[in-house]
């Protein structure tokens, strides 16, 4: 089965990660005394900026793509996303041969834009505020009798991103606490659903920006709510509800998720540029925000270890510049 309907297994991420070798990146995990200090934990910075693509997407979408069975493959794969997904599967198609139709609201990062056509998909837009980009991708996916991989909805993409925590844990060894932005919630799903396996003991908190904490209002209600599309500088974060699948999974493993503000996460965006070098997107900081504002100290009493996963860096010159200045 390749349905949302299937449950995900630390077996999965194994699998994924074989699936994965040598066509991902095994990404840096990168140490700062200064971080250390100001914290007071030993912090382990999992660097996916400096996965193919900019980010961890391109985990998942070259797993679920491989998986497909050739023929379907061959016919071509549809997908929506706001940026890091779209790139993460127009190259996985152009890695397996074939072809990519993404789905991009008309104000997506237009590095980002750019990127997804480099890779030769075509681009089909829409007003995030106004359209519905899931019926818009089921719609073309079934007109061109395309595969659709969704951005975090399928048990194969939750899988591939998992490999983020797999390798993380494989490097250093037992963690405290493993913090994961939350957008939709595949990358988190996955990561819990191995680190616990590997780390019976391990806290695992989900961060979202504060204008789109619509899983933390799920998991506060028990079921999932939807907000309104998030206004914030995470776009890569602006979900409006979690996913079927992935709040099925997120409900039973996270043990919180913290907000940070945007304020925040350019805090930690220009932090990791003058302490770590690293240049990080929005979405990719708010877990180095949470850890930095202390978000994340009520749940992690106690903790010494903690890993964090920085997801993304696809944030051109221009935009980087505007945010932090």
């Amino acid at each position: 089965m390749t349905g949302p309907q299937r449950q995900v297994s630390a077996e999965d991420v194994r699998d994924a990660a074989r699936v994965l070798d040598g066509v991902a990146h095994r990404t840096p995990v990168v140490r700062s005394r200064t971080l250390d200090a100001l914290v007071g934990r030993a912090v382990f910075l999992k660097c996916e900026n400096f996965q193919r693509v900019g980010a961890f997407k391109f985990r998942g979408a070259y797993n679920a793509a491989a998986r497909l069975p050739p023929e379907v493959r061959s016919a071509g794969i549809v997908t929506y996303s706001s940026g890091n997904h779209a790139q993460a599967v127009a190259l996985a198609a152009r890695e397996l041969g074939t072809r990519a139709v993404v789905v991009m609201p008309e104000d997506a990062p237009r590095s980002k834009a750019e990127a997804v056509a480099s890779y030769g998909a075509e681009i089909v837009t829409y007003d995030r505020y106004h359209g519905d980009r899931v019926a818009i991708g089921e719609q073309l996916a079934s007109e061109r009798a395309m595969a659709l991989i969704p951005p975090y909805e399928h048990p194969d993409v939750i899988a591939g991103q998992g490999t983020a925590a797999l390798e993380l844990l494989e490097e250093v060894g037992t963690l405290d606490v493993l913090v994961v932005p939350v957008g939709g919630g595949g990358l988190v799903a996955g990561c819990a659903t191995i680190a616990h396996v590997l780390c019976p003991r391990i806290r695992v908190i989900g961060v979202e920006p504060a204008a789109g904490d619509d899983t933390k209002r799920s998991l506060e209600a028990g079921e999932r709510i939807k907000i309104g599309v998030p206004r914030t500088i995470a776009d890569g974060q602006a979900a409006e509800i979690p996913g079927e699948l992935t709040f099925s999974i997120n409900r039973r493993l996270l043990h919180a998720v913290a907000l940070v503000s945007d304020a925040e996460i350019l805090d930690a965006m220009r932090f990791a540029f003058d302490r770590l070098k690293l240049v990080v997107e929005p979405s990719g900081a708010t877990g180095l925000a949470a850890v930095l504002t202390g978000r994340i100290d009520e749940v992690a009493t106690g903790a010494e270890r903690v890993g964090v996963i920085l997801s993304g860096g696809n944030v051109d010159a221009r935009r980087f510049s505007e945010l932090i200045s």
